[in-house]
């Protein structure tokens, strides 16, 4: 199955954190994903897995495909609410091809329902040609940062993303 990739306009980048596994600077194991706000209130994330992601030899591992997504679709609300964080509360992913280790992946997700404590999204994993590699579907609560912690944003290493961002997206 393949996704129809089409050129989106960014429109900004997301903040990343020091330590999360996804998108974590400081942390060794993390995926290193950015996560680019797209024109249409939908959300990409690009990364790169390397050895450490493995499953089978070659091979990214089922829960780094389920971090990849769960992650995405919960940032999708800050498209539109920048202030707000997603918590987990159901997430469901269909496995539909191997992903491969070492290749440049995106995964585009987006709101699907939005409730006044709860919001559903989806999104897709993508290999570089576009097939559809995994397909992710969830619920979250909507959230504040001062109900998750303790201090602001600075004080728990949440930190803007200065690396360079494209003007368009294939998404």
């Amino acid at each position: 199955m393949k996704h129809e990739l089409c050129e989106k306009s960014v429109a900004g980048a997301q903040n990343i954190s020091e330590f999360c596994f996804v998108c974590g600077v400081d942390n060794k194991l993390s995926l290193d994903a950015q996560f680019i706000d797209l024109e249409d209130g939908s959300i990409c994330g690009t990364f790169t897995t390397r050895t450490e992601h493995q499953s089978y030899p070659d091979r990214v591992h089922g829960g780094v495909i389920s971090a990849i997504l769960d992650e995405t679709i919960g940032r999708a609300i800050q498209t539109l609410e920048p202030d707000v964080f997603g918590v987990t509360i159901e997430l469901t992913i269909k496995f539909r091809v191997p992903v491969p280790l070492g290749e440049r992946l995106k995964v585009v997700a987006r709101i699907d329902k939005q409730g006044k404590r709860v919001f559903e999204g989806s999104g897709e994993l993508l290999l570089s040609d576009g097939t559809v590699a995994a397909q992710g579907f969830g619920k979250y609560i909507r959230a504040d940062l001062e109900s998750l912690v303790d201090g602001g944003l600075e004080e728990i290493g949440w930190i803007a993303d200065e690396r360079p961002l494209p003007q368009t997206i294939e998404a």
